[in-house]
């Protein structure tokens, strides 16, 4: 049985919490400690959770008959008496299915095992397909991803571009041609699993969160692909805003006198940064793409400097084709960013581009689906 190598730190949790839900509540609080912390004894669980030891003790047992967690054995370095029994997150008992919808030309998906590891791989070229036939072809890229696992599914976490709510239902998404589209409900219905919708950078600040090297403080992931957006975790908490739209830092105008943007207005961010946009200039100019690099970090890090001044962030994590947003659009955003803020709101930032490289949206969306049905992040 394959166990798991503590990743990651928690999301903060939000929201009320219900008495009914209590027993869902104390099994994530031991399944977050293993996830976490790596293996551990029923005594170390209800230390760590404030739990009785019946009350881990039923827990556990549950979880063993789901195969969620498994007996390990005694630690090589017991104590004299009766040795307690390990216990570890098998991680390879159910799979996880995640989708990345934000690239320019195709969909793109991966089975995962609870660790967030890729077991295999798929995707559907998008052939420029908008509305309906976009929603068709998740449809099936997600039908055939179930198909290629032998083990049960948790659920399936998708990674879209636009406006997402708390239902799943994608408000805006300009460059796919979708307006109040419920993915998920359409989703879950079509798979009869439970299904996680959230903007594209969102989620990939929920992959570097878990399973990337993000060290503490704040966190943003500035997600650039058919769009620009960012995903944000302060305090340990992800930061959706008033109306979900928090972090469309994509559609902030930089250039009034720029290109048209799919939203209508002129000059936003995503005319500069998006990779279509971006490509087509670096080959326009030839010789001279650092320039063109150059000029796009400068825009990216006047748009970024007075989020770093508002919230004093710790990290800013560039994810997207590495080619294009490291060197020297990333130096440039950098020191932009230092020019235009004062000394103590840039300190020990670090601006950097993801670990995860192209797969931060996919782990991201499996980190939805364990956030959702097991507690853990």
């Amino acid at each position: 049985m394959t166990t798991h190598t503590p990743v990651g730190r928690p999301l903060r949790p939000t929201g009320k919490f219900l008495q009914e839900d209590s027993r869902r509540h104390h099994r994530s609080l031991l399944l977050q400690q293993l996830f976490r912390e790596g293996p551990a004894s029923r005594a170390d669980l209800s230390r760590s959770s404030g739990l009785t030891r019946v009350t881990v003790s039923d827990l556990v047992k549950a979880m063993l008959a789901e195969g969620l967690v498994a007996e390990l054995g005694a630690p090589a370095e017991s104590r004299v008496g009766k040795p307690p029994t390990l216990l570890g997150l098998s991680v390879d008992s159910t799979h996880v299915i995640g989708i990345d919808l934000s690239a320019t030309d195709r969909f793109t998906g991966a089975v995962l095992n609870l660790a967030g590891e890729v077991q295999a791989r798929h995707e559907v070229s998008l052939d420029g397909a908008t509305g309906t036939a976009a929603v068709a072809l998740v449809h099936a890229l997600a039908t055939d991803l179930i198909g290629m696992t032998e083990r049960p599914v948790l659920g399936v976490g998708v990674g879209s571009p636009g406006v997402v709510d708390a239902t799943g239902t994608v408000i805006d998404a300009p460059n796919l041609a979708w307006s109040g589209m419920p993915l998920a409900a359409s989703l879950a219905e079509t798979l009869g699993v439970p299904v996680f919708v959230a903007n594209d950078a969102n989620t990939a600040v929920l992959g570097e969160h878990t399973f990337g090297e993000s060290g503490d403080g704040g966190l943003l992931v500035l997600r650039v692909g058919t769009g620009v957006g960012a995903g944000l975790v302060l305090g340990g908490s992800l930061l959706h805003g008033h109306l979900g739209a928090a972090g469309e830092i994509g559609h902030v105008v930089v250039d009034t006198e720029g290109e048209r943007c799919a939203c209508s207005r002129v000059g936003c961010l995503e005319t500069v940064l998006a990779v279509p946009r971006l490509r087509r200039r670096l080959e326009e100019a030839g010789a001279d793409a650092a320039q063109v690099l150059t000029q796009a970090g400068e825009q990216l890090g006047t748009a970024l400097a007075p989020v770093v001044g508002m919230l004093n962030l710790h990290e800013i994590v560039l994810s997207g084709p590495t080619e294009l947003l490291d060197g020297p659009l990333r130096d440039a955003a950098d020191r932009t960013i230092r020019a235009r803020t004062m000394p103590v709101s840039s300190e020990g930032l670090l601006i950097r581009t993801s670990t995860l490289g192209e797969d931060v949206v996919i782990v991201g969306a499996a980190v939805l689906v364990l956030a959702g049905e097991l507690g853990v992040s």
